[in-house]
């Protein structure tokens, strides 16, 4: 029967756990979507001012309850070139200190008898918001968020059940406490122990809800429960460190740098382990009446004292390293280096994702911002494609131009890979829960991506026929050089265009893409007139005529590609405005 007991209790507290972290996710996705994509756009101005970086950090985490996400946006903003290592690491002292706020929402709201009584009147609440409010995004995200809330209340009323009755199991209780008479190092002991179930989870919150929980019953005593907090916080950064294994070298450095810091903030405060006790021992009996060390049989032990006192040190712990270390981020910075050298490899002419490369979030609304950035990441690439052409003109050598041939391939590969992998994550973002802004952003984006990957197609038909002009001994004269490298020009203005409106979609310079596509559509028919010209003349034969028109066309439909772009771009912002 006992085995059956301990089943019972196992079952019990894993359904209390999957309630609990649904909570915290159904809460994190709430607020997210209510910060929206403004919380990316703050992380990504953070300037070279470790306090501006602190206090952005403190203040994402602290609004969306989730240091993970903001972790993870660090790395995928680090890993991009849009925000510097020195810039991350600050960033993520501050998600620290954000993530304390979930401990202290627990300790004040989600212990004791009737906790679980705060969930009907907000699940009531959020309820009336999904109904009441029901055509405003906004209102039903704050509505998420409350029954999360709501939710996180109740999961941790039943994880108390469960331990509520270990006094039953005799054997575990022994064990704990055997582990607990090694001195400092049963300290290391259950630091390690922290780590290790916090990475087997995945969720620091839960870790710390069990932790406050066994607390409150008298399970474990508070220098346990200190030591295991500890541990959590190395444990919380294999979120990070999992999402860096497809990032380049900066993102993985970023990720480090989230290890080393927390790391050497647990061997900071096991140097000052005692004093530190003590202090907040004194801070939390002045607070509760009593002492977080003070025996369970004791008449005047407070339940409350020990999870007040964890909390306290959870603050203390975060806010306090952060201070110290704020000071040392350039030796951080050495550290990482040391742990994550540059790969040769990493190329400009190499394939890679910069922003969407397996971080998946929790809200549309930030995967969206990912997809935009990756598509701007996109047009860099076709800019920096269409500069390859020309030197297929200039080559005096085959073994130039067949390397910038090479290379041209190289790129209508990466486009067409680009095209398909952000198709793939927009369809995906499609697929679940998305507002009626987000849909049409989605089909403007799929729109969007099809036409660059169309201009990469064209560029290289225009490499194509540059090649088989060589190969068939097709030479063109000063002339219709001139006239080519013209109608290069036009269309390398309209791609800058485009390229300008991509970077913002509430800016649109509409009337310079039209321009832009005019002058292009204008030269072509000037050129084509000529040409007809020409060839009944016999200024040139038919081979070079037929090469000459070839080319000027293919650069007037790269140019429609261009302008659907731009079309595109506009068409989602009259979207968002209505």
């Amino acid at each position: 029967m006992e085995i059956q007991n301990i089943l019972l209790v196992i079952l019990n507290l894993a359904g209390a756990l999957a309630v609990f972290l649904f909570a915290m996710k159904l809460m994190s996705e709430g607020l997210q979507k209510i910060a929206g994509s403004k919380m990316r756009s703050v992380l990504k101005h953070i300037t070279g001012n470790p306090l501006s970086g602190i206090l952005t950090g403190t203040a994402v985490t602290a609004a969306i309850q989730s240091s993970s996400a903001t972790t993870v946006m660090v790395v995928s903003f680090v890993n991009a070139g849009l925000l510097s290592l020195s810039g991350a690491v600050a960033v993520i002292m501050g998600a620290n200190i954000g993530t304390t706020v979930t401990a202290w929402i627990i300790t004040l709201f989600g212990l004791g008898e009737g906790a679980g009584g705060f969930s009907l009147p907000m699940l009531l609440a959020a309820v009336s918001l999904f109904f009441i409010f029901s055509k405003r995004d906004r209102m039903k995200s704050i509505g998420q968020a409350i029954i999360g809330l709501a939710l996180l209340l109740v999961g941790m009323e039943l994880l108390q059940k469960p331990l509520a009755n270990l006094d039953q199991y005799p054997g575990f209780l022994n064990a704990l406490g055997n582990l607990s008479t090694f001195g400092f190092w049963s300290i290391l002991l259950f630091v390690a122990i922290g780590a290790i179930l916090t990475c087997l989870v995945q969720a620091s919150a839960a870790m710390m809800a069990i932790t406050l929980v066994m607390c409150y019953n008298g399970w474990i005593g508070f220098d346990v429960a200190v030591a295991l907090v500890m541990g959590q916080n190395i444990g919380t950064t294999i979120t990070a460190n999992l999402a860096a294994l497809v990032a380049n070298s900066a993102g993985k450095k970023a990720a480090r740098a989230h290890l080393v810091f927390n790391v050497v903030g647990v061997v900071i405060t096991l140097i000052v382990f005692s004093p530190l006790m003590t202090l907040i021992a004194d801070i939390t009996t002045d607070l509760t009446g009593c002492s977080p060390y003070t025996d369970i049989k004791d008449q005047a032990y407070n339940p409350e004292s020990v999870p007040m006192a964890i909390s306290l040190f959870h603050t203390i712990f975060n806010v306090g390293n952060t201070l110290i270390l704020a000071f040392f981020i350039p030796q951080i910075l050495k550290i990482v280096d040391w742990m994550v050298k540059t790969k040769d490899e990493e190329k400009e002419d190499e394939f890679r994702l910069t922003y969407l490369g397996g971080n998946w979030l929790s809200t549309a609304e930030l995967n969206l911002q990912s997809a935009k950035s990756e598509i701007e990441e996109f047009s860099k690439r076709i800019l920096r494609m269409y500069t390859f052409l020309p030197g297929l003109r200039t080559a005096k050598k085959d073994e130039e131009f067949d390397s910038i041939m090479e290379r041209i391939s190289k790129y209508e590969e990466i486009t067409d890979r680009m095209e398909m992998e952000i198709s793939k994550f927009l369809t995906k973002v499609g697929s679940g829960d998305v507002s009626e802004h987000a849909s049409e952003r989605i089909s403007a984006m799929l729109r969007i991506i099809d036409n660059l990957e169309s201009i990469g197609d064209t560029i290289y038909q225009i490499a194509m026929t540059r090649q088989s002009k060589r190969e068939d001994a097709v030479h063109f004269d000063a002339g219709l050089n001139a006239n080519l490298s013209e109608m290069s020009g036009l269309v390398q203005k309209a791609l800058d265009v485009m390229d300008r409106n991509l970077h913002d979609y509430d800016h649109v310079d509409l009337d310079a893409a039209y321009a832009a596509e005019h002058d292009i559509n204008a030269y072509r028919d000037r050129l084509r007139v000529q040409h007809l010209d020409a060839l009944k003349l016999g200024v040139y034969d038919y081979a070079i005529g037929n090469a000459y028109s070839s080319l000027y066309a293919q650069y007037e439909k790269l140019g429609d590609y261009v302008i659907n772009v731009s079309e595109a771009i506009d068409g989602s912002r009259k979207h968002a405005d209505d």
